[in-house]
């Protein structure tokens, strides 16, 4: 058996993260093999982290990309259980892994995602690293989802702060001059920070859903009989509220968040005159960390 020396010890803790005597232990169980002992370890905090991995991760952060070339953005959600965990520099350094894996890489779910290696220790995959971390920190941890975006126009974003709320658009032109315009910059980031603020579920009114559009009639059908209204003119009522529906669902429709008076088509029509320049949103994805969580608990109700 070869000599265990503090050493030894604590170079297993640095590499693996586990407490000095977890890691004496495991140096005495492997017989004093470094390597035989990190398997040790591991396999101890596989079960640690299989006992807390149904625990609620509903806090963590947003991670967000662009690439330079500007064609390509990305945000990924990576939960854990606390906002204390969520601000240490080692889960920021996970979802930033996470995020230069899925850029480089391309998985197609999550699943795929969890199975390919860690850039960190290859000899983990991403599930693995995950749970290692659960077992040092003591916390659930997940990645729900993530999306990558190729952009049909010009990438703009929005993070709130503490990279818990964050939002991609993708705004096209037709002149790439325009693309350089302080205005049309300008333009991006008042795009980025609507959709932050007002939560649009659809970009124009032809994109939402008819299951949508009946549960909504539903809604203000119920609610205008319950204010009275004679049944012959229910459906008149309902069909004027919706005006007022599209406006809170469909981004092309909402107010603009700095002037309640033009609507987001008004703006990008009068932004676009003064650019000399047809400007359009071609898509848009905001990501807000625990509304996977909340939505799974939801549905399990």
């Amino acid at each position: 058996m070869a000599e265990i020396t503090a050493q030894l010890v604590k170079q297993l803790r640095e590499m693996t993260g586990a407490g000095m005597m977890e890691c004496k232990k495991a140096l005495v169980e492997a017989g004093g093999d470094f390597q035989e002992a990190q398997v040790v370890l591991r396999k101890r905090g596989l079960a640690t982290a299989a006992k807390k991995a149904s625990r609620s991760a509903k806090e963590g952060l947003i991670g967000l990309a662009i690439t330079p070339a500007g064609d390509t953005g990305l945000l990924v959600e990576v939960n854990c259980e606390t906002d204390f965990v969520a601000k240490t520099a080692d889960f920021q350094a996970l979802v930033e892994e996470i995020k230069q894996i899925i850029l480089s890489r391309r998985p197609a779910s999550v699943e795929a995602l969890k199975a390919l290696p860690s850039t960190s220790d290859s000899a983990q995959t991403i599930e693995d690293l995950l749970k290692a971390k659960i077992a040092k920190v003591g916390e659930n941890m997940n990645v729900p989802r993530f999306v990558v975006h190729q952009a049909a126009g010009v990438l703009g974003s929005y993070t709130h702060p503490g990279s818990k709320l964050v939002v991609l658009v993708d705004v096209t032109v037709k002149n790439a001059a325009t693309k350089d315009k302080p205005e049309f910059k300008e333009l991006v980031q008042d795009l980025a920070m609507q959709v932050a603020a007002a939560d649009p579920k659809f970009l124009r009114r032809q994109d939402v859903t008819a299951d949508y559009i009946a549960r909504e009639k539903d809604i203000q059908r119920a609610r205008a009989l319950a204010e009275g209204k004679p049944e012959k003119i229910v459906d008149k009522v309902v069909e004027g509220r919706m005006s007022k529906f599209y406006e809170e669902v469909c981004l092309m429709d909402q107010p603009f968040i700095k002037e309640n008076s033009v609507t987001i088509t008004q703006l990008l029509a009068d932004r676009g005159k003064h650019l000399g320049d047809e400007v359009g949103v071609a898509g848009y994805v905001r990501y807000k960390v625990g509304e996977t969580a909340a939505a799974d608990e939801a549905a399990a109700e």
